[in-house]
């Protein structure tokens, strides 16, 4: 009898054999019932994280919202990881793996590769920093570089940023040198008004005025009445007056829309012109008939 015709015989004898189906099978069901549980230990220990964060944002302590946001995806996200590592070293040890010597293999593997891949390490470090110092949180406004949007995640690698036109970026933590964050502090609306230079401008910054005293009972994210600082320039036709507005925190464009379009009416209702551009037109014959008179008298005068 020849080698694979013994070796055929071996397989047929296990796949008839009750005791490899039944261990089969039984492999079977543990590696479901491992890897539902995992996925109910993950979906409870989320939940309660949940209504940990909620009861601690009720606390008579005042926490960062923007920092309990952060932390609360981070933390769901590391249960994950753990979770689903221990199902699978389960699922391993029932495949008859030997997991001490793959622990222990992942170990020295594990010691190779954070000489190699030191920038991973370095965004790992990094994010654990951005995170700790509360740099930055999920939700925040931020220019990171050349990247300008809202952040829709941090975690202990890369840092997604969502611009407004819906662009996602994935910046490596390790990369992140310099961030301006817009959404901590409040805001600063700067609108520019012209009017024309035959208006007059103390009757100008009166109207104006009175109409921005009003301002803060119109729009709720004025944080205090927006002030007119007077004449920031003087241009070919027209003249520059500057109004500035505190605002909430990421309001001010919307403010300083909202300024221009009530400073153009309360313009409008008093008569204030603002300029505009002119053209005069004149044809060349009316140009001739002012201009002969001006020759005939010339010419009587020599």
């Amino acid at each position: 009898m020849s080698t694979i015709e013994r070796m055929v015989e071996k397989i047929w004898a296990k796949l008839i054999n009750e005791e490899t189906w039944l261990a089969l099978g039984e492999g079977t069901v543990k590696i479901i019932l491992t890897l539902i549980v995992a996925a109910f230990v993950i979906k409870i220990a989320k939940a309660a994280v949940r209504n940990f964060f909620h009861l601690r944002s009720k606390a008579p302590l005042v926490f960062s919202e923007r920092r309990e946001n952060t932390l609360l995806k981070l933390t769901e996200n590391v249960i994950s990881y753990v979770v689903y590592f221990i199902a699978l070293m389960n699922v391993l040890a029932i495949l008859t793996f030997d997991i001490k010597g793959l622990i222990a293999g992942a170990g020295v593997v594990g010691l190779a590769v954070g000489f190699g891949a030191q920038n991973l390490v370095r965004d790992i470090i990094t994010g654990f920093f951005i995170i700790f110092e509360d740099q930055f949180s999920v939700g925040d406004f931020v220019r990171i570089g050349n990247f300008e949007g809202t952040v829709e995640e941090i975690g202990l690698r890369t840092t997604k940023i969502k611009e407004w036109t819906g662009q996602l970026h994935i910046l490596p933590n390790g990369s992140i040198n310099e961030v301006t964050n817009f959404s901590i502090h409040n805001s600063v609306a700067v609108v520019d008004v012209s009017i024309a230079y035959e208006e007059n401008i103390d009757e100008a910054e009166k109207v104006i005025n009175n109409l921005l005293e009003t301002m803060p009972d119109k729009y709720e994210e004025i944080v205090a009445p927006p002030k007119l600082l007077g004449v920031q320039n003087l241009v070919a036709s027209d003249v520059i007056l500057r109004i500035i507005a505190e605002t909430t925190p990421m309001n001010h464009w919307f403010i300083a829309r909202m300024l221009r379009k009530e400073v153009k009416l309360c313009l409008d209702e008093n008569g204030i012109e603002i300029p505009f551009p002119r053209l005069v037109m004149y044809s060349r014959g009316e140009q001739e008939e002012a201009v002969a008179p001006k020759k005939y008298e010339r010419a009587k005068r020599s």
